[in-house]
């Protein structure tokens, strides 16, 4: 496992929501891929941030907001990522530090996978994904 980058955890094939979509096709996109979270690029195919279906939940509906009306782009956080070839240590560790579950993989000036919680789970030691486990969650 030492040997192991971003590229190696991440789960391939991640879709992107463009930042004029609306929040309610992004709930949709997110429902069809089984997904919590979804990145959003620009028209430009660059990463602008990242949306999940929690922001969508307390940043729009529960704030009496339209979720036709308001784009994945406004609501755009968390620009945080990693090159394809970071380490196993310092995707954790970008994780820890920014108290996210969910960290999109940069190639190329392109996003080309997302790692998840999951993602770490099939590629850790069990005492490993624990103290990851016990770092995020004692933020939250």
């Amino acid at each position: 496992m030492s040997g192991e980058t971003a590229k190696d955890l991440m789960g391939s094939g991640a879709r992107c929501i463009e930042a004029h979509e609306t929040l309610d096709r992004a709930a949709q996109l997110m429902r069809e891929l089984r997904v919590g979270a979804l990145p959003i690029c620009g028209s430009d195919d660059r990463l602008k941030g990242i949306i999940t279906d929690r922001d969508i939940v307390v940043k729009c509906v529960a704030d009496g907001k339209d979720p036709s009306k308001v784009t994945a782009g406004e609501m755009a956080t968390g620009l945080v990522w990693v090159p394809s070839n970071a380490t196993v240590s310092e995707v954790l560790t970008k994780m820890e530090e920014n108290q996210i579950r969910r960290l999109p993989v940069i190639e190329n000036n392109r996003i080309i996978g997302m790692i998840s919680e999951a993602d770490l789970a099939k590629h850790l030691p069990d005492d490993q994904l624990a103290d990851f486990v016990h770092h995020i969650y004692a933020g939250a």
